[in-house]
């Protein structure tokens, strides 16, 4: 039975009590202070010892948090996750404790903080809610939302690194923090942040008019390759259909040959109109949703919340075989923490993975995660030629502000430099014109924040207009009545944040207007596909885009170049499909030009791109995972140093010793990066011999030593083994036989390598001999340095064989 108590002393005592037996721990504080942390780190660290799932989010806001408290937070156990909240100067004011034990659920929310004085005889008010199951799995849902949003970051020694500095230049400038404090306090209670969502009042998706449910279009196709792709041995695929083509039904489709179901995605409309659409196609399916609120594991087909799903409790509560099928919609999120939780615990028969946008800023191998294995594929320019998606008029209106002098925050514009420029007339002015030239009837607009979306709204309105600002803002009108108005002919235009990026469709939308800085070029694609669904009252869409000189101005207009070099191109104005157009004014095409020309030196932008990734990791990366992970992928590295080593080399990325290393083996490191690879066995050999440590490894070694290992490799996974041993001459190799083997490897990788190696390696009477002398001091180093390379072109080789071999499909 549920109770609710107050407590206005002694938290930290009960908070000891608790966490010392939970098996799950939150804690969301808006500041951290040492004495705080002090007071609760033996009791986090018994419970973390027992194998609690611990996570930590704390704040930036006005930097109260203490650097010392990050650090202390830090040491506690290597197995508590930290993230900290950056807050761009709007307040971040949650205080909750959230522990579930065996027995009970204790859900603490108050006024406490992290700190001693908080927990202890401060004047403090906190409220115990004890086992109300509702409220605390609503509380774990919108904590591990929050926990794992773009606007938190990782705490580790590099992020740590970079608060202090922040904070000890802050409170250079803020002697008088309690004035400081208390002005942005009053703002904040008059204006509510951004960040908090509504829950309710979904909008579903229209369904299409299918009549019989049975596959149709890019569906068909996507189903046939699907099974080949099963045919053929693969337990896991990619599909990318683009937003309209149906990729819910897909799956839905495909769902049908296997008997138990996991739909996974990270927002609840999806996850509502997923099951609707599965029930449509499948009527005799049990179906289930696992969120926040409802917990229906049972069911023949569950469709799971992400954050849900992602925490240690719940996802123990199924075996790793539960489910015969793995449905990840929005897949170009898969290579985000929560997800990568989900996906290396189930063990299913078959993994789906189902997105419309894969290319992620980030550069991380999304195709990697399905095993290279990318069954169909199907943008928005090749489904308008096949007259699945409705052709559109784009509209480059040149945007005058000088982006240049607004703060950039490493993945936004600073909102309030921003604001002060589109909250003035002339903006608006400039914008209104622009969508009276090539507006149509039905208009959806795309904002920077909810305070632009109002002020536009209103100025609209002003000015004869019907329109409305729909963010995630509480207002008097639900978000399907403002849908409805749009549909009916009675709204002009509705003003939107990002309500509308992933799974919420209005398919009569005949304009999109785009009064935003592009800062994500995939939820820029999100957004254009909001109105490309076809419908019997619109022959195209009209897109209207502010183009002004801000990051990725020039990059996202190569979305709509439909030529076979996409993107590539000399020429500044891209090749759309034929029933579509592109004008952009001439001072557009100046602008595009111009961008071109400056932009940032090729090697400053590597930097920076290692450096953001060295941050989020709070280490050096290995070289696959700067391709995996980093923003430019790896292979820029290798054309502009000629090495990975050699770069870090050259940037101060090592100690005395490690440089002392590259320079005396750095024609080593060399030939292993360089060395050609028509197939994948020179460096297989190596990963063999790697195999010995670092004191043997590069001591000589025969075919026949290194033949079981050789062949393990090569057959372990499907698609090595269709790429490597699919010729005739190979095909013997599939079924193991040491001879056979070991003379492919003295013939293939052995002789061949030492033979280009310029004396780097000798192969004399059956002796591989890589010809390297290592003292003890240097062992370590030279074999990390070896296996990195080894690994990241092994990885490589096998993704881009993959990618050719389905080009040519």
């Amino acid at each position: 039975m549920s109770s609710i108590q107050l407590i206005t002393t002694g938290l930290g005592l009960e908070l000891q009590e608790k966490i010392r037996s939970g098996k799950t721990i939150y804690i969301i504080t808006s500041f951290s202070m040492k004495s705080g942390v002090e007071l609760l780190k033996y009791s986090l660290r018994f419970a973390a010892e027992q194998g609690a799932d611990i996570k930590i989010l704390t704040g930036d806001y006005l930097y109260i948090t203490q650097p010392e408290a990050l650090n202390s937070l830090l040491s506690i156990h290597p197995s508590i996750e930290v993230r900290l909240w950056k807050s761009k100067g709007v307040s971040f004011h949650p205080k909750a404790y959230l522990i579930e034990t065996t027995e009970h659920d204790h859900f603490f929310i108050g006024s406490s903080n992290l700190s001693a004085s908080a927990m202890g005889k401060g004047v403090e008010w906190n409220v115990l809610i004890e086992d109300d199951k509702k409220i605390f799995e609503e509380g774990s849902e919108e904590f591990v939302s929050l926990f794992y949003h773009d606007q938190t970051t990782p705490l580790n020694a590099e992020s740590l690194l970079e608060y202090e500095m922040n904070y000890r230049g802050f409170h250079q400038k803020h002697t008088n923090i309690g004035k400081v404090w208390t002005e942005k306090e009053e703002v904040d209670l008059m204006l509510p942040t951004e960040e908090k969502q509504v829950q309710e009042n979904y909008v579903l998706e229209n369904p299409a008019a299918y009549g019989e449910i049975a596959p149709r279009f890019a569906q068909i196709e996507a189903l046939e390759e699907l099974e080949k792709t099963q045919e053929e041995g693969y337990r896991k695929a990619l599909v990318v259909m683009a937003t309209g083509l149906g990729k819910t039904y897909l799956a839905a489709f495909f769902a049908k040959r296997f008997k138990r179901i996991l739909f996974v995605a990270h927002r609840e409309e999806i996850l509502k109109q997923a099951e609707k659409s599965f029930k449509n196609v499948i009527p005799d399916l049990t179906t289930g949703l696992y969120n926040g609120t409802i917990k229906d594991g049972a069911a023949d087909a569950v469709f799971a919340s992400i954050f849900t799903l992602s925490m240690q409790k719940h996802i123990k509560r199924f075996s790793p075989n539960d489910f015969d099928l793995v449905i990840i919609d929005e897949f170009h999120h898969a290579a985000a923490n929560t997800y990568q939780k989900v996906l290396n615990y189930f063990q299913p028969q078959f993994l789906l993975g189902i997105t419309a946008t894969p290319d992620r800023n980030d550069n991380r191998d999304i195709y990697g995660i399905c095993e290279g294995n990318l069954a169909y594929c199907i943008d928005f320019l090749h489904a308008i030629g096949h007259g699945w998606l409705s052709p559109f008029n784009y509209y480059g209106v040149y945007d005058d502000t000088d982006y240049s002098q607004i703060t950039w925050l490493g993945t936004r514009y600073d909102e309030q430099e921003l604001l002060s420029v589109q909250l003035k007339k002339s903006y608006a002015n400039k914008i209104i014109g622009a969508w009276e030239k090539h507006k149509q009837t039905k208009s959806l607009v795309f904002c920077s924040s909810i305070h632009q979306a109002e002020f536009l709204s209103g100025f609209f309105n002003e000015r004869g207009n019907r329109t409305v600002a729909l963010t995630s803002k509480p207002t008097g009108i639900s978000r399907s009545q403002v849908i409805t108005m749009l549909e009916e002919g009675e709204l002009d235009a509705i003003f939107t944040v990002d309500l509308f990026n992933e799974g919420v469709d209005i398919p009569s939308v005949d304009t999109l207007l785009f009064v935003r800085p592009t800062e994500s070029l995939t939820v820029f694609t999100q957004q254009v596909g909001r109105g490309l669904r076809l419908h019997e009252n619109k022959n195209h869409c009209v897109i209207i885009d502010l183009i002004g000189n801000y990051r990725n101005a020039d990059i996202k207009i190569s979305l709509f170049d439909h030529g076979e070099k996409k993107g590539k191109g000399t020429s500044i104005i891209p090749t759309t499909p034929e029933s579509c157009s592109l004008y952009l004014e001439t001072r557009v095409v100046d602008l595009l030009t111009e961008m071109a020309r400056k932009k940032q030196p090729r090697k400053d932008a590597l930097r920076d791109a290692y450096f953001e990734l060295k941050y989020e990791l709070g280490r050096r990366p290995s070289y696959l995972e700067l391709h995996l992970l980093g923003r430019m992928g790896a292979k820029a590295y290798y054309d502009e140093w000629k090495s990975y080593h050699r770069f870090l080399f050259e940037n101060g990325e090592f100690d005395e010793v490690k440089q002392e290393v590259y320079e005396q083996y750095k024609n080593w490191f060399k030939e292993v990066e360089k060395t050609g690879m028509s197939r994948s066995y020179k460096m297989v050999l190596l990963e063999g011999m790697l195999e010995r440590g670092p004191a043997d490894w590069y001591k000589p070694i025969t075919a026949t030593e290194v033949a079981p290992y050789f062949h393990f490799y090569l057959t372990s996974e499907k698609y090595r083994k269709r790429i490597d041993f699919s010729g005739k001459s190979h095909k013997q190799m599939w079924d193991y036989d040491e001879k056979k083997v070991s003379g492919l490897i003295a013939k293939m990788p052995m002789s061949k390598w030492s033979g280009s190696s310029k004396g780097l390696i000798s192969f004399e009477n059956g002796l591989f001999d890589v010809q390297l002398e290592v003292p003890e001091r240097f062992e370590t180093i030279v074999y990390e340095f070896t296996r990195e390379i080894c690994e990241y072109r092994l990885h490589s080789y096998f993704q881009r064989k993959v990618t050719n071999e389905e080009t040519l499909m």
